[in-house]
């Protein structure tokens, strides 16, 4: 999730689009979130790892 979050991101600002940067931000940080939860041990949705 985090690399499709840059990649969206990296797109909408060289293409223009603003809707493409603002989906991959979004995911980017969802993706940073879920991360941050998984390494400190706390089980998201009741899954202790996001693969």
């Amino acid at each position: 999730m985090i690399i499709l979050g840059v990649i969206l991101v990296v797109l909408g600002w060289l293409l223009g689009i603003s809707i493409l940067f603002t989906i991959g931000a979004i995911l980017l940080v969802i993706g940073l979130v879920l991360l941050l939860l998984g390494s400190i041990g706390r089980p998201v949705a009741g899954r202790r790892h996001w693969f």
